[in-house]
């Protein structure tokens, strides 16, 4: 499985986003995709994933009501949806797919796409 992240770029503090992950190969039904971020010198971090299939939908708690992921399985694409940015939103965005029952932690995924920039100008 290929991944591939876009859409970051420099916004506003208030402003929304929406980024976009690309996938190629095959991607069973079972398989979650997530979206982390990571800030440098810091751990990657969970923000939200949605299972392929019936599309259980995750949400870290540090931006819960603020961002939306949805898929697209027409496209192969999963989106994540962010308002209300914030100049500690600043990262690189990362999306993954995991092939086992987690979800949570970036251990448990084994696919990996090359990340997109988001910067939040205060």
């Amino acid at each position: 499985v290929q991944l591939q992240a876009s859409g970051g770029g420099l916004v506003q503090a208030g402003d929304s986003l929406r980024l976009s992950c690309a996938a190629s190969g095959r991607i069973f039904s079972s398989y979650v995709i997530g979206w982390f971020r990571q800030v440098p010198g810091k751990e990657r971090e969970f923000v939200a994933a949605i299972r392929w299939s019936g599309g259980s939908i995750f949400y870290a708690d540090s931006m819960k009501g603020r961002i939306t992921i949805s898929k697209d399985n027409a496209k192969n694409t999963v989106y994540l949806h962010m308002n209300s940015l914030k100049p500690d939103d600043t990262a690189v965005y990362y999306c993954a797919a995991a092939t086992g029952l987690g979800y949570r932690s970036e251990h448990s995924y084994d696919f990996w796409g090359q990340g997109t920039l988001v910067t939040v100008s205060s």
